[in-house]
């Protein structure tokens, strides 16, 4: 890997604080891991879905932009950390019920080149590249409610969270939620490589974006045996976020995998239990990860970590990436 991102950290009264009551000993763990690979960076991530709700408040004006990246500065100071990821879900969208305004999608590109411009004076003092990063919505609207021409301008990379496309929890149908390709059949004609191309469109170059993958799964009960589940009718299941170290085993235990070539993803269904579930396996990351190759992205990376307890799928990504220099594996 080149990079690692500490997720997260919080917001709170304008600044960056820790998240966790381990965040230092942790800080201290990925540094050291430099010991073994010098190329490493390691990033902390603020905000997340959950703590995205005092960005807009805090990126409202210019003085408490200043505030906020002089909190961030010291913060990288305090733990060695080789820069910031800024993770606010989302600019101008309530995310998960969160404060939002209009004034977002220019208070968000603003905060970007202040930062990158207070970043660029404390490189001198440090002598080493602070990285800045964001991760961003894999959707028409994101792109919609921000300027992302300018915005990549002040970023190292973008990182598209292309997962998720299809939740349980609001889409009452089932679909892959990360599929690299759109399959026509699909009723929301979704894939990363349409987010990859939306973004190109934006103005952001394709050796900035980075392709996010899932190491989970989603799962939907009380779905008909029809298609083997696909872009069927269903209910989101009880345990509807599954580890991609708890899908290994199901294949076992009544799931049938099958592959869609024209979205070049995976997923199970049991029929039996009529449960589908979309997830991200080896075999769809190679094929990520030469489209990643092909189409001149900076790199891929993954959320997050420790779904893949076997490393089956970091070393998928690993082998499908043969890294070189123009391609980096990121785990956010």
């Amino acid at each position: 890997m080149t990079r690692i991102n500490y997720a997260f950290a919080d917001l709170q009264n304008g600044k960056i604080v820790e998240g966790f009551a381990h965040d230092a000993e942790n800080f201290a763990a990925l540094n050291a891991l430099k010991h073994a690979n010098p190329s490493l960076t390691v990033l902390v991530s603020i905000g997340g879905w959950a703590w995205s709700g005092n960005f807009s408040d805090m990126a409202l004006t210019k003085q408490r932009r200043k505030i906020f990246i002089e909190s961030t500065v010291q913060f990288i100071e305090k733990y060695d950390l080789d820069g910031l990821d800024i993770d606010w879900e989302y600019p101008g969208m309530s995310g998960d019920n969160h404060r939002f305004r209009p004034e977002d999608k220019q208070n968000y590109t603003l905060l970007l080149k202040e930062l990158r411009a207070r970043f660029n004076h404390e490189e001198k003092k440090l002598h080493r590249h602070l990285v800045t990063s964001i991760a961003t919505g894999a959707s028409t609207e994101f792109l919609e409610h921000t300027e992302m021409a300018k915005v990549q301008k002040y970023v190292d990379t973008v990182n598209l969270m292309s997962y998720d496309y299809y939740v349980p929890s609001w889409d009452k149908t089932t679909g892959h939620h990360a599929p690299l390709f759109t399959n026509p059949a699909d009723p929301k004609k979704i894939s990363a490589d349409r987010t990859i191309h939306e973004y190109e469109s934006a103005g952001v170059p394709a050796k900035k974006l980075v392709l996010g993958v899932p190491f989970y799964g989603k799962s939907w009960t009380q779905v008909p045996n029809q298609n083997h589940g696909l872009f069927q009718p269903g209910k989101e299941a009880p345990n509807t976020y599954l580890p991609y170290s708890s899908l290994i085993s199901l294949q076992s235990s009544g799931y049938i995998r099958y592959w869609d070539a024209q979205a070049s993803a995976p997923y199970l269904y049991n029929p039996d239990t009529q449960t589908f579930i979309s997830y991200e396996d080896p075999e769809s990351l190679k094929k990520k990860c030469e489209y990643g190759l092909d189409h001149k992205l900076a790199g891929v990376m993954f959320w997050e970590y420790s779904g893949d307890s076997a490393n089956a799928l970091l070393d998928s990504i690993d082998t499908g990436l043969q890294y070189h220099p123009a391609t980096a594996t990121e785990s956010k």
